[in-house]
């Protein structure tokens, strides 16, 4: 082959854009995280990794009755043949589904280390045991049975079912979790006893609306116990749309220790929520005192649960106590509800109370008439088999001849005629010759003939079961109600743990009625850190700054003060001058402590004050006056007021209005020509023809205007009519000797 010639391209090869590529690969990954690992099917209520332990668990004869074995043997089982993923997912999958705290009813009975309600993670596999717990092993009743479909596992050496038969609703009342591509799903557990009521009175009546299936599920009923704090309206339209959000409080009560003293102990927390973590936050609202009325927090936690909080003075209420725990902690928590499940193992939708109760009732449908059939066949086998059996022994001479003389006993068996021109097929004949010596009595023709008549019995009644919708949602009926009584509120752990209450709000403490009230000094440096000193120091006293830095603004508050510092942006943001770093060292970048862009400069810092008023200002040259209420911010990202870029913030006091622009052009108008607005653009302030505006003061007109020269000397113009004009005028020259920085000092 020549330098010049290139090899000719392989047959297979093929070109496409990159856009569809990516695009046909990311739809098939993002499929492959839907249907195989995030969402779970609405039948059996389980992901593929669950389904898989549970059925490698049975495959290693692991029943609730038998021996534990070690967890390494069954994640290594599960890998090895269904589940090709990490070992580590597998047993953190499994340990999950031996945890107590987690699973309403744990499919799995652990032993050793499964992990904690402190967050503690299990022990490794290699030491801890597990088998089957009972509610696992109801979940596959009928797996021998064909009950559900089977297919290959991810090497095709094995086979492995696509669902599990399922004898209760695990899907609600274990719950479920995930993530997937574009989608998600959360749902809490529910007690079983509610669920198959619901469940029986929808196949009483079939057209039940979610409404009156709310009559027999009260609501989610969580491990780790609490009160859901929800009224019956809101539940309502949680479970007919199938997403909503749900508050969940720890359960408390107080305990008198006497002489007037109490305090309140936690025996409940929300699901989910970790118990060392819980503490932590508690003791570091102690410590950062923002909790200053609470005095200590202790866990005295064994077996149960038991956190004891401490009150600073018995004077305090306990409830509103507990209402500012209930905000400032995970003592209260949301719980985002989103039944999005697969239907059918196959298309992921967000459904009802009912339509989840309505795919589990179809399943167990499907469940009986495939182990009907299952099992109409096993009789039919054996039926034929035993007419056989009493053809030979109503000619069993006959039979012990054929087989002691003739050379092919079979062949003889098949060609006699046993009378009346009956002959035996090779099944018959074949379970002749493989009986036992022992059988051949006379009492086993007896015992042949009842068992062959209970089996036509039994066929004649599976007959009427497949053939009858009706006599299939008595069997399912049954069933559920079997499966009530063995999991149910009779049993122990079967009675409702989580209390449904109405929401009702106590007032919380004010807790900023609750700060020492101190005298600080507020500093604030050019590159924004921010510090509180204590007492009221001289503004223009020396304080040490970062090399490059220095001072920008400096004020005296106190520590119930709040601060408000106010963007370029536009922006709002409300400091708690308690919460502000002390001033031994060099402070806190303020933008840490709320979410001011890097590009936005801080423009203003001073302490809110109720009924005061503002006048903001944009470059542009656009202004409206605000109301202190409307421009506290309630969290970090602080509050959008001014729309456009900001110039300056000034208190409102007097009766006219003085701006300056670049242009060194003044203009005084009066203020109630400026509207009271919330949030917006404003309206113009004053006409430029080139330039914006540099400055803005409210004054009173009888006092004229007074400025600070170069010099220090104060300059005064009294008669300001030769600047009034109406509001967004040009304005004329400023006075002479008016600052060159064009700045109301």
């Amino acid at each position: 082959m020549s330098d010049d010639t290139l090899p000719d391209e392989p047959e297979n090869l093929s070109s496409e854009p990159l856009s569809r590529a990516i695009g046909e690969r990311y739809l098939t990954y993002a499929l492959s995280t839907i249907m195989n690992r995030a969402l779970p099917d609405a039948r059996d209520g389980l992901k593929p990794v669950h389904r898989r332990i549970l059925y490698a668990m049975r495959e290693l004869r692991l029943a609730p009755n038998g021996p534990f074995r070690k967890s390494a043997k069954i994640s290594g089982d599960v890998m090895g043949n269904y589940h090709p993923h990490g070992d580590a997912a597998i047993y953190d999958a499994m340990a999950r589904l031996a945890q107590d705290f987690a699973m309403r009813y744990p499919l799995v009975d652990g032993q050793g280390n499964f992990g904690n309600i402190d967050g503690d993670s299990p022990a490794a596999s290699r030491y801890t045991e597990a088998r089957l717990a009972n509610p696992g092993d109801a979940l596959m009743q009928g797996l021998a049975e064909d009950s559900v479909e089977f297919r290959p596992n991810y090497d095709g050496t094995l086979t492995e079912p696509v669902v599990l038969p399922a004898a209760f609703p695990n899907l609600l009342c274990n719950g479920a979790s995930g993530i997937a591509v574009g989608m998600a799903t959360n749902i809490p557990p529910h007690n079983l006893h509610e669920v198959i009521d619901a469940c029986l009175h929808l196949i009483k009546t079939p057209d039940a609306r979610d409404d009156t299936l709310m009559n027999f599920v009260q609501g989610p009923d969580f491990p780790t116990g609490g009160v859901l704090v929800e009224d019956a309206e809101t539940l309502r339209e949680v479970y007919r749309t199938g997403r909503g959000s749900l508050r969940l409080r720890a359960r408390w009560t107080q305990e008198d220790l006497g002489r007037g003293t109490w305090q309140i102990v936690v025996t409940e927390i929300p699901y989910q929520v970790q118990k060392s973590r819980l503490i932590e936050r508690l003791a570091e609202l102690i410590q950062t005192k923002k909790m200053p009325i609470l005095a200590d927090v202790r866990d005295e936690s064994a077996e149960d649960v038991r956190i004891v909080l401490e009150p600073k003075t018995r004077g305090v209420d306990p409830g509103q106590l507990m209402a500012a725990l209930f905000r400032a902690s995970d003592l209260e928590i949301r719980f985002g509800m989103n039944m999005n499940v697969l239907i059918d193992g196959r298309v992921p939708k967000v459904c009802s109370l009912k339509e989840v109760l309505r795919a589990f009732l179809d399943h167990r449908r499907d469940v009986l008439l495939r182990r009907s059939n299952f099992r109409l066949g096993k009789i039919a086998a054996r039926l034929e088999v035993l007419e056989g059996y009493i053809i030979a022994f109503l000619n069993l001479d006959r039979v012990i001849e054929i087989i002691r003389n003739d050379d092919d006993p079979k062949a003889g068996l098949l060609a006699e005629d046993w009378g009346g021109g009956v002959f035996l097929n090779e099944v018959q004949a074949e379970a002749i010759l493989n009986m036992r010596l022992r059988a051949l009595r006379k009492l086993e023709e007896m015992e042949l003939r009842a068992e062959r008549d209970n089996l036509l019995a039994e066929q004649k009644g599976l007959h009427a079961l497949v053939a009858d919708e009706g006599l299939q949602w008595s069997r399912i009926t049954e069933e559920l109600r079997e499966v009530r009584s063995q999991f149910g509120k009779s049993v122990d752990g079967g009675m409702r743990r989580t209390e449904i209450t109405a929401s009702v709000d106590v007032q919380p403490l004010d807790l900023d009625a609750m700060i020492e009230r101190e005298p600080i000094t507020v500093i604030l440096s050019r590159m924004g850190w921010i510090r509180a000193m204590k007492g009221h120091q001289p503004l223009d006293a020396e304080v040490k700054f970062r090399d490059g830095d220095g001072p920008y603004m400096a004020l005296h508050a106190e520590t119930t003060d709040k601060l408000m510092m106010f963007g370029s942006n536009g922006r709002f943001y409300t400091l708690s001058a308690n919460d502000l770093p002390g001033g031994r060292g060099l402070g806190e970048p303020v933008r840490l402590m709320v979410d001011l862009p890097n590009d936005a400069a801080i423009i203003d810092l001073f302490q809110w004050r109720e009924g005061l008023k503002y006048l903001l200002a944009s470059k542009a040259g656009d202004g409206f006056v605000v109301n202190a209420a409307d421009i506290l911010a309630q969290t970090k990202s602080g509050k959008q007021v001014l729309n456009g870029e900001a110039l300056l913030c000034r208190s409102v006091a007097g009766d006219h209005v003085a701006t300056v622009g670049e242009n060194r052009k003044m203009l005084v108008f009066p203020l109630d020509e400026l509207p009271e607005m919330g949030r917006g653009k404003g309206v113009r302030l004053q006409k430029f023809k080139d330039g914006g505006l540099s400055d803005a003061i409210c004054l009173t007109l009888a006092e004229g205007l007074r400025w600070q020269e170069s010099g220090g000397r104060t300059r005064t113009e009294p008669d300001l009519t030769e600047w009034l004009g109406k509001r967004a005028s040009a304005g004329r020259m400023a006075p002479r000797g008016f600052p060159r920085d064009n700045k109301f000092n």
